[in-house]
């Protein structure tokens, strides 16, 4: 009589005696995983055991990590050039007044960053 795990196609190899099941991960994708991506695991090591383990056990972690990455670097430039666009700070002030420029530049990553961390790597 087969178990379950024979019926769904299930093998084994026998190593001293004991019979251990042939379990292999699925491939996975093998993308750069940028600063974001790289936060996200983290986040999600610590704070979400589940769908790490989830993630890494279909093949799918790298994938997502990648996405992820992607996804918080492009809604980066955009809340960056939104939020410069409102505030005025272009070309001309910084022709005018670099140091101001730079300050001003500075503080709309910074709170462009946050909202990145909030909405898409810690998630």
């Amino acid at each position: 009589m087969k178990n379950l795990y024979e019926t769904l196609g299930g093998t084994y190899h026998e190593e001293n005696g004991h019979l251990i099941p042939d379990l292999t991960l699925p491939e996975q994708t093998d993308h750069q995983i940028g600063k974001y991506g790289r936060m996200h695991l983290d986040y999600i090591k610590n704070h979400r055991r589940g769908r790490y383990t989830t993630l890494l056990t279909e093949g799918k972690l790298n994938a997502r990590l990648h996405e992820i990455d992607l996804e918080a670097n492009e809604i980066l430039k955009t809340i960056i050039s939104r939020l410069a666009a409102e505030r005025d700070i272009d070309e001309s002030l910084k022709a005018r007044d670099m140091l101001r420029w730079v300050a001003e530049m500075n503080n709309i990553k910074a709170s462009a960053e946050e909202i990145v961390l909030r909405e898409v790597v810690l998630v």
